[in-house]
């Protein structure tokens, strides 16, 4: 599909391009895409875009069991609106039971990085295993963490799966605008307590 070699200038390329190109171009190109989402804020853009050309690609969602109320119903609103095909993946261990044993989310919590692989990573590394992507779409955006700044709108992860972030170079507003165009809601009551700090990164999206 795409590799190392090449990344450079299909990224230079697609920076020209509307995200809706972006994703006809890779959903031409890949067997098995993947949609990962957090039901965050502005989530809805991305699933909007992607299932409009793709409607039963799979949606996964890591539910660590420790988000806000206003984020639940943000996901069934949103799984209904648009029909997503969700399988969410969730810790093996229960929400009460991972407070047993590691106690509250926090990074001043010192088992705050085992709680964040027992809740999020290991379900997500799950969800890899299982489908298995060429082609992973998240809504990753420039400006959002350190990390976030130094990749593109295409980055290769682990074992040369290809993450595309088609709203990479889009701010806000005009985000807010893509969603206020396609009558889409936003969700501001929403904290991942895994990440715990907005420049923080919970791990999921490092390129290991």
């Amino acid at each position: 599909m795409i590799d190392q070699n090449n990344l450079y200038l299909f990224n230079t390329n697609l920076r020209h391009e509307d995200p809706r190109a972006t994703v006809e171009f890779l959903l031409s190109r890949s067997e098995r895409p993947l949609i990962s989402t957090s039901f965050g804020p502005r989530s809805a853009a991305l699933l909007h875009l992607v299932t409009q050309m793709r409607p039963d690609i799979p949606v996964v969602w890591c539910d660590t069991g420790f988000n806000t109320e206003a984020t639940y119903r943000h996901a069934v609103l949103l799984t209904d609106m648009l029909n997503l095909n969700l399988e969410v993946f969730s810790p093996r261990m229960t929400t009460a039971f991972l407070r047993h044993n590691f106690g509250e989310p926090g990074l001043d919590n010192p088992y705050h990085a085992e709680l964040s692989r027992q809740a999020k990573l290991e379900p997500f590394e799950r969800a890899l295993q299982k489908y298995r992507p060429d082609c992973w779409f998240s809504n990753l955006r420039h400006g959002q963490t350190d990390h976030r700044d130094s990749i593109d709108i295409l980055s290769l992860h682990s074992e040369g799966v290809l993450k595309a972030s088609p709203f990479y170079y889009f701010d806000n507003a005009q985000l807010d605008r893509y969603l206020l165009e396609n009558g889409l809601p936003t969700e501001y009551d929403y904290f991942d307590p895994i990440k715990a700090m907005a420049k923080r990164e919970c791990g999921i999206h490092f390129n290991r």
